[in-house]
C-alpha cells in the first residue's frame, strides 16, 4: 500500500506501529510518498503527528527536543506546537498536522491511501 501525507475526506486510518515503540519525549519517522511524518510522544503520553520539516530551513523535527506539547527544531531552535503545527514566539510559519490515535496499543495516522497504478 502506498500512502500520501494528507487528510482529505477520503483519509483512512493507517496502522504505523506500536505506541510503546516511541519513548516519552521522543519521536519516530513514518515515511510516506508525500514526505516524512514525525510522530511524537510527550512526557504525559500524548501522541502527535506533524510534517517532519521545520518551516524555517527544513530541519528534521523528529530530531528536536520535545518539551510540553512542543518541539524545538535541532537546526535553528524554532519552536513548533505539536497540537497546531504553528511556530511559537516571534517566528512565523507552520507545518501540517496529521490526526493520530492509539487503539489497543497501536498508533494510527489519518492518511490518504492512494491506489497503486498498474505498470
Amino acid at each position: 500500500m502506498t500512502v500520501a501525507l494528507a487528510n482529505p475526506p477520503s483519509a483512512e486510518w493507517v496502522d504505523v506501529g506500536a505506541a510503546a515503540d516511541i519513548f516519552p519525549r521522543s519521536a519516530r519517522v513514518v515515511r510516506t510518498v508525500s514526505g516524512d511524518v514525525a510522530v511524537f510522544r510527550t512526557a504525559t503520553d500524548a501522541y502527535y503527528a506533524i510534517d517532519n520539516r521545520c518551516p524555517h530551513r527544513g530541519g528534521p523535527l523528529s530530531e528536536g527536543i520535545v518539551h510540553g506539547d512542543a518541539v524545538t527544531c535541532p537546526l535553528h531552535n524554532w519552536v513548533i506546537s505539536l497540537a497546531t503545527g504553528r511556530t511559537l514566539g516571534a517566528d512565523e510559519g507552520c507545518v501540517a498536522t496529521i490526526p493520530v490515535k492509539v487503539e489497543a496499543g497501536r498508533l494510527f495516522l489519518a492518511l490518504a491511501v492512494l491506489p497503486i497504478e498498474p505498470a
